[in-house]
């Protein structure tokens, strides 16, 4: 793949026919995901590096894209995890005092196909009218056959059924130490986490061991961890078979857990929850949710394509007790937490990290704080081992 002028033609195409030309931006040549909108205004590099958005064409509804280049600080990962990048307006100049580089170059450096010069409007209109779908970004002489790109695009995988966790995740365990004195150590398992959670951790004086997605109960229980996380990531949550078992393990021995997007449809599993496909999902830093318990209602960054089944405020009966949707969104009234009643274990669908903000959620890390603070493993003996309910301790178990 090579960097192109901006007169190098391009098209985006999706799986129900549709066509758009447009110029090639960042890499030249063919990239195929789940084409879906962002509405986030800012906050484009977090984005493009959250794994979450992995083997995903994604659309900015923001006119103007790459004014403030790209900088060595704000990766959210150590590379760009989208399938392709579609845009309407790029900048021509970068003006940011931490530029290192411009977007464009990005791209082109980490070989992301991308296309400028689209209605985006129409095409997230289009989107929400249709549902997010498979689709092709073409640039160069990838363009010269429409229905050969069609066809292409109908080739490529569908992401209902995609089981992608393990191929974002890390190849071994690594260590982020608290800043200041250690209060806790917590084992967070990596389903595509974002470099800003260990750091918003360790500012609360938390030690975090971040664990490849297919670590075992044994692996988890010699971090001798007094919390476990379950992070971001893509894919059907309906596929995370192990990461669920573990999940159950981890209710057994009542270690206080944590979850957020991918990580709260995960808890939501083994709480015995389904999952479902939303019809366009929730991307953005401007989505609002509302907490059943209080009312209040919090601005967040969201990045999800599934979830849990359920209605806002509904308490439930699970194999570890009771349980309640805790949280909800307005706009469509998508399940957006659950917390164990009689368990510590509590998720949220949204991003408390929130690289580049909002930062109404940030308060849930303190809140994971205090559960650990007010749970001790040895205060209660574990609930008795059901066959089946735990994790096969090899590591292929359950994958």
């Amino acid at each position: 793949m090579s960097k192109t002028s901006t007169r190098t033609a391009a098209a985006l195409v999706l799986e129900d026919g549709r066509v758009l030309r447009g110029e090639a931006f960042g890499a030249t040549g063919s990239s195929f995901g789940e084409v879906v909108f962002c509405t986030a205004m800012t906050g484009y590099q977090e984005t493009l590096t959250d794994p979450s958005y992995h083997r995903q064409i994604v659309v900015a509804t923001a006119p103007q894209i790459g004014n403030t280049g790209w900088n060595d600080e704000d990766d959210e990962s150590d590379r760009i995890w989208v399938s392709g990048y579609v845009v309407r307006d790029p900048a021509r100049i970068v003006s940011n005092w931490r530029a290192t580089g411009s977007l464009d170059d990005a791209l082109v450096a980490q070989g992301v196909v991308g296309i400028s010069g689209v209605d985006t409007r129409s095409l997230t209109r289009h989107i929400r009218e249709r549902g997010a779908m498979r689709a092709g970004v073409f640039s160069g002489d990838a363009i010269a056959d429409t229905d050969a790109m069609v066809v292409r695009v109908l080739e490529s995988p569908k992401m209902l059924g995609a089981d992608l966790a393990g191929q974002v995740t890390t190849a071994a365990t690594y260590v982020v130490p608290a800043v200041g004195e250690r209060r806790f150590r917590v084992a967070a398992l990596d389903l595509g986490i974002k470099s800003n959670t260990p750091r918003m951790l360790a500012a609360r004086g938390i030690e975090t061991h971040v664990l490849p997605s297919t670590s075992t109960l044994d692996d988890l229980l010699a971090v001798e961890a007094d919390g476990v996380f379950l992070s971001n990531g893509p894919g059907d949550p309906a596929t995370a078979d192990h990461a669920v078992g573990l999940t159950k393990a981890v209710l057994e021995r009542r270690i206080p857990l944590f979850g957020i997007c991918f990580g709260n449809q995960i808890l939501g599993r083994a709480l015995g929850r389904g999952t479902y496909k939303l019809r366009y999902g929730h991307r953005g830093v401007n989505i609002p949710v509302i907490d059943v318990a209080t009312g209040a209602v919090a601005i967040t960054a969201q990045n999800h394509g599934f979830a849990l089944e359920g209605e806002p405020g509904e308490r439930f009966d699970t194999p570890f007790g009771a349980a309640t949707v805790s949280h909800y969104c307005p706009n469509d009234g998508c399940v957006e937490g659950v917390r164990a009643l009689d368990v510590p274990a509590f998720s949220v669908q949204y991003h408390p990290e929130a690289a580049a903000g909002p930062h109404d959620a940030a308060t849930l890390f303190d809140e994971f704080v205090t559960l650990m603070a007010e749970s001790s493993r040895d205060a209660v003996p574990p609930r008795t081992h059901r066959p089946g309910a735990g994790v096969p301790h090899d590591r292929d178990g359950g994958r």
